[in-house]
């Protein structure tokens, strides 16, 4: 079945959500992977808990959060100025190498809408993509703050058919985190994987459509599905 849209995770999938690893070491020595993996976890940890509690926070606010809680985990004290930086950095990650040249060649084969379906607030996908140079490729930028949950809720993978005005058979949903695109071939969207770090498949019984080592090979999927 061909899809007509393809709509991208944006934090670990096109953007490098380690990617401060090294400022990280720089203000915290020693200790910048760990910070780095915990401001992460409970960053998703409080977008879970919150949708799970009906108690909405945006994106921006619960990246603060985890945050701090991993600054106080790890016993590392940062001046206000330091906290700023880091927040505002965040809301510029570096993109994945592979990101640029696979959207490239998505928007040159042409007839296939292109997107982002994310967390992310709409000003940290502005300037997000924006700074990574990724924004002119993905007009349809879709937040979670449009329904107030967070993925995996049904009401954010919703966000999409709406949008595009398609059913989620034809919209193509790639993620590199296992259990965004898990959730998200539950809701109905054809899915794929970008398992970059070699993980096992989560146990959930069920499985994305297929699972790929990088962006690039999302390409040759498209490019499959739409005869060549």
């Amino acid at each position: 079945m061909v899809i007509r849209a393809l709509l991208f995770d944006v934090y670990g999938t096109l953007l490098d959500v380690y990617g401060l690893t090294g400022a990280l070491e720089a203000v915290a020595t020693g200790q910048g992977p760990a910070l780095s993996a915990l401001w992460r976890q409970k960053q998703i940890d409080y977008t879970r808990l919150r949708t799970l509690s009906g108690r909405h926070a945006d994106f921006a606010q619960v990246t603060a959060d985890g945050l701090d809680f991993a600054l106080e985990k790890l016993s590392v004290r940062l001046s206000a100025p330091q906290r700023a930086a880091l927040l505002d950095a965040y809301d510029v990650l570096p993109a994945h190498a592979d990101a640029l040249p696979a959207l490239g060649a998505l928007a040159a084969r042409g007839g296939l809408l292109l997107g982002v379906l994310s967390n992310g607030t709409p000003q940290m996908l502005e300037r997000g993509l924006g700074a990574a140079g990724l924004a002119p490729y993905l007009p349809h930028r879709l937040s979670i703050e449009a329904a107030g949950k967070y993925k995996t809720a049904p009401e954010a993978y919703q966000l999409g058919p709406d949008a595009l005005g398609l059913p989620t058979s034809e919209i193509g949903f790639v993620s590199s985190n296992g259990w965004d695109a898990c959730c998200a071939s539950w809701f109905g969207y054809r899915t794929i994987w970008v398992n970059r770090a070699g993980e096992p498949a989560e146990r959930l019984g069920v499985t994305p459509e297929r699972a790929v080592k990088g962006l690039g090979e999302v390409v040759g999927w498209v490019q499959s599905l739409q005869g060549g």
